[in-house]
């Protein structure tokens, strides 16, 4: 094999070392994937980079930058094989991006805040990208996001085309509406039904997804990002059960052997520790 092995490999290297691995003689298992085989892998690996930003250990977040760009790397030759697009093509169409939607870096025009900066970037986007109403910008916020992360960008694309609440107080009495629609759905769906065909069920998920969505605005209304509020809710939670169990392993007591509301009494005595 026509390959010499480096103490210091750059990024041509990366790409020589893909296309060996995907060749006739290369690894039986990488040149048995496609996109949609190791779309998951790109997932995990982002995730894990994220969480060594959160962990701000440098050592990791170095391992785990390099696991994402060989997703990028792996899927840019997958497209390369049949001629589509390079990793060159890939490198060179983002710093077009890059310098198109700086033009108050490589241009004439002036931009003195962030807030100027993100308004010019994203009338560049929009108008680069062919949109032409505001509802093809709500349209084309990816749908593989996670859903708090989605519902998010899509009420901040919204309020863009001035459909949002004036502040926080709005968006809380719209959140209290919504929760008493829930409420009502759930009272009918408790009910029997009266013969008429409908899922009561699918009307509570409906409710509920609408409180769900309101949320969000309300997170957002309130200068929160949605994913990362609940992301420190789902900890705490985590922490309070931990010393919740704790206190009843030291008193000989089994979880399961409780009720809720004597759990809940248990609950109570862990948060305030």
């Amino acid at each position: 094999m026509d390959f010499t092995i480096k103490n210091r490999y750059d990024m041509n290297d990366m790409l020589e070392i893909m296309r060996i691995l995907r060749s006739e003689n290369g690894c039986p298992w990488d040149k048995e994937q496609t996109h949609k085989s190791i779309r998951k892998d790109f997932i995990e690996e982002v995730y894990e980079a994220v969480e060594a930003i959160d962990t701000e250990d440098s050592d990791l977040l170095r391992e785990e930058l390099g696991d994402v760009l060989l997703q990028v790397v792996f899927h840019a030759r997958i497209e390369e094989e049949q001629d589509r697009f390079s990793f060159g093509d890939v490198v060179n169409e983002v710093c077009q991006k890059l310098v198109i939607r700086h033009p108050h870096v490589f241009g004439d025009v002036t931009a003195e805040t962030s807030e100027e900066v993100l308004k010019n970037w994203n009338d560049i986007k929009q108008k680069t990208k062919g949109q032409e109403t505001y509802t093809e910008t709500l349209e084309s916020v990816s749908g593989a996001l996670p859903a708090l992360m989605r519902a998010q960008k899509v009420g901040q694309r919204a309020k863009r085309a001035g459909m949002d609440f004036q502040n926080a107080a709005q968006t809380l009495e719209c959140l209290e509406s919504e929760i008493a629609e829930l409420k009502a759905a759930m009272a009918e769906a408790a009910r029997e039904t009266d013969g008429s065909g409908v899922n009561l069920s699918e009307a509570v998920q409906d409710e509920l997804g609408d409180v769900l969505f309101s949320c969000v605005n309300l997170s957002r209304q309130l200068g929160f990002d949605a994913e990362e509020t609940l992301t420190a809710s789902t900890e705490k939670f985590i922490d309070r059960f931990r010393k919740t169990e704790e206190l009843l392993r030291c008193e000989g007591i089994d979880m399961r052997s409780l009720n809720i509301e004597e759990l809940d009494v248990w609950w109570r005595k862990a948060k305030s520790k």
